[in-house]
């Protein structure tokens, strides 16, 4: 009995130990690259565990370039891993290219996927070029007539560009510019009307992939909207500037006139205001001509005669005019 446990002691170990090799050392993947014909020794499996690299993603990548006929190293692929980046999707672009007939390097297409873009979808671009739509551009031209355009701009990836070289927010931008200076040099917005074209080919000319990561195939113009009459709503706008501001000169001129009256009527009272003051000196100058007998009694009656005969004089002459009010003048 004893000897019984002491065996089924003994296989329990044996079993945990060789499912913690099996474990450690994936034999499976082994096995798997030996009968793909590619030579990964065990040694080098357990230094990828030890590495902290996932054997799978170095070894099934590994057989899937030996198979394509692409000469790449474990060390190599290692290194891309443990950079970060992605050798699953190196290796699919190393055997597009190659299928391709375009010159990849496994470092050119390690470099571009650790740069942050999608490798494979570039060699894909470079086979299938790619069209891109633009927003709807607005432009004048010469005459004042806005014109809506939209275009498809056709690229192909430039793989020797693709580090380092600008995306395709910065090819829609030059496209866009290069559409409105186009359209903004017409004399008139019917001859981009009648030959659109013309647009295309003298935004084509520029030149514009200069820099990027892609080759600028063609340009085409995809829908042209005549759009408003900037020329004439900038001249409205312009008239009514220049009318307020005339409307603003001649209220100030009124105001200036405004507060000329008002100082004209002050000045009326005031010199109505120094007669009444004079007229009141004139008892009392009367009054020390006689105290001092510079001036008689009687003197002093005719000077009263003659403002009366003055004053029955003035109301005489008033008595043939209309007063305001009277239908008809007074006999």
């Amino acid at each position: 009995m004893t000897g019984t446990i002491m065996s089924l002691i003994l296989l329990a170990i044996v079993l945990i130990i060789i499912g913690i090799i099996f474990t450690f050392i994936p034999i499976g993947l082994w096995i798997s690259a030996l009968a793909a014909g590619v030579n990964v020794g065990i040694i080098t499996l357990v230094g990828m565990r030890l590495r902290r690299v996932i054997p799978s993603r170095i070894v099934n990548p590994l057989i899937k370039a030996h198979k394509a006929g692409i000469n790449i190293t474990t060390a190599k692929l290692e290194a891309h891993y443990l950079a970060g980046g992605n050798v699953d999707k190196v290796v699919n672009a190393l055997i597009a290219a190659e299928r391709a007939a375009i010159p990849l390097q496994f470092e050119r297409a390690a470099a571009i996927d650790l740069a942050g873009r999608d490798v494979l979808q570039a060699v894909q671009m470079s086979v299938n070029p790619k069209v891109i739509e633009t927003p709807i551009v607005s432009a004048v031209a010469q005459n004042g007539i806005e014109l809506r355009v939209k275009a498809r701009v056709t690229v192909r990836a430039n793989i020797d560009r693709l580090v380092g070289g600008a995306g395709e927010e910065t090819v829609i931008a030059r496209v866009g510019e290069g559409i409105v200076t186009s359209i903004g040099s017409s004399d008139s917005h019917k001859a981009v009307l009648e030959n659109p074209d013309m647009v295309s080919r003298t935004v084509l000319g520029k030149g514009l992939d200069s820099g990027t990561a892609f080759e600028i195939l063609s340009i085409d113009i995809a829908d042209v909207d005549v759009g408003k009459n900037i020329g004439a709503q900038l001249q409205t706008d312009q008239a009514e500037a220049d009318k307020r501001i005339a409307q603003a000169k001649a209220e100030e001129r009124r105001a200036m006139a405004v507060a000329r009256e008002q100082e004209m009527k002050a000045t009326v009272q005031e010199m109505r205001a120094k007669v009444v003051e004079a007229e009141a000196e004139v008892p009392l100058a009367l009054a020390t001509a006689l105290k001092e007998g510079k001036m008689g009694v009687m003197d002093y009656y005719n000077m009263k005669n003659i403002m009366a005969d003055t004053s029955m004089r003035d109301t005489i002459a008033r008595t043939g005019k209309t007063e305001p009010g009277d239908p008809s003048p007074k006999k």
